[in-house]
């Protein structure tokens, strides 16, 4: 690859002896959940199952402590949310906080917000959504139009919020938004004039409304901003470096494993079916195993580029696309073995319908193909 090298991730002993507690954990808390939730991976939460793992250390592993972290490596980290992804448990609630909005507060926010935030993230008892797409913008986030104005309060600076945002997953559920907003005019610079602010759900002038999806679930929302009102505390880092901000965000957002392993229930529903003796299915279930592997040596090295302070924005594109196409593919391979032999109401059964309606919104969601694409072909000179 023209200028860079992603080298095979490998884990340190520490990392597989984490991984027995991890799976000896998982062992005593999963039963209790149905298949129902289990296919739903990381997009289904459960706010008691997130503080027993904040109760463990095992959120916010690699902060700092003064913030509430372990101090643990990013490989640790990384073996935590592979077994977690693999049992498929309910670990939606925390997700977005502990993934990206943390890190974000600690980068740009470190001596105000953070302290006060991040701690609890580390607990498991503060959930965050993503303020990013609008209704007429699509990808192009550098169109958004929601606007920040300048305003006091009861003598306290502020500002006024007014817009709206859509397809916000969890926002029903989450305790902060980190939204971007417009505080400028557009210029020659389309991605200046932009900024984040911590939002609570709570805040007058919010409403929060719910869009079900195809599988009749509750996940995404439109999040409407009528004169909502935060205070000047609540600008993260400088006023006009949303975008760059949203950048190093979005690095977070698409360099884990949860990129390839949103599928995991069905493949293991069908290696539980499969018959031995069956040429075919051995054949078709083995090709999905090998993606696995190497989706998982990809996601590896994502991982040992974080641990290295190495931007991964390139990479973590790559197994992001590459991880889309293996788990869009999956409901077909499996209509195609078990189609009309899967038990009616059977865990595999449900695997099966589930997925078909789930997968179409994994080339969406973080960032649509088109878009991984694009920067997949600019960092490597394609264009």
């Amino acid at each position: 690859m023209h200028g860079m090298t992603i080298n095979p991730g490998a884990l340190p002993p520490e990392a597989e002896a984490l991984r027995a507690e991890v799976r000896a954990f998982l062992a005593a808390e999963m039963p209790a959940i149905p298949n129902s939730k289990r296919c739903r991976n990381w997009s289904g939460g459960d706010p008691a199952f997130s503080r027993k793992l904040g109760e463990r250390g095992w959120l916010g592993m690699t902060w700092p402590k003064a913030y509430g972290g372990q101090e643990r490596s990013a490989l640790e980290r990384y073996v935590v949310l592979e077994e977690m992804l693999a049992a498929g448990a309910p670990v939606g609630a925390h997700w977005v906080a502990e993934r990206q909005s943390g890190p974000q507060l600690m980068r740009f926010a470190p001596d105000t917000l953070a302290p006060k935030i991040v701690p609890r993230i580390a607990r498991g008892e503060v959930f965050f959504c993503i303020g990013m797409s609008e209704p007429d913008s699509g990808s192009d986030l550098a169109s958004i139009r929601t606007k920040a104005t300048r305003r006091q309060r009861d003598g306290v600076d502020g500002w006024v919020i007014n817009g709206r945002k859509v397809w916000t997953s969890g926002a029903h559920r989450a305790h902060y938004m980190i939204a971007l907003v417009r505080t400028g005019e557009k210029s020659e610079n389309r991605h200046g004039g932009m900024s984040q602010f911590l939002v609570e759900m709570g805040s007058p002038g919010l409403t929060v409304r719910p869009i079900v999806n195809q599988l009749g679930e509750h996940d995404f929302n439109e999040v409407t901003f009528d004169d909502v009102w935060v205070p000047n505390e609540n600008l993260i880092g400088a006023e006009g470096d949303g975008w760059a901000q949203v950048g190093a965000e979005l690095a977070f957002e698409r360099s884990g494993p949860e990129r390839y392993l949103s599928s995991s229930q069905l493949l293991l529903e069908m290696l539980d079916a499969g018959d031995p003796a069956d040429t075919r299915q051995a054949e078709a279930i083995g090709r999905v195993v090998a993606s696995y592997g190497t989706l998982r040596q990809m996601s590896l090295g994502v991982a040992s580029m974080l641990a290295r302070g190495e931007n991964p924005a390139l990479a973590a594109s790559l197994v992001k696309d590459q991880g889309a196409l293996v788990e869009q593919a999956m409901p077909d391979i499996a209509h195609a073995l078990f189609g009309g032999q899967a038990v009616p109401g059977s865990d595999l059964d449900y695997a099966m319908r589930y997925t078909a309606l789930a997968v179409p919104s994994f080339s969406l969601r973080g960032g649509t193909r088109e878009i991984l694409r694009g920067i997949i072909a600019k960092g490597l000179d394609l264009r």
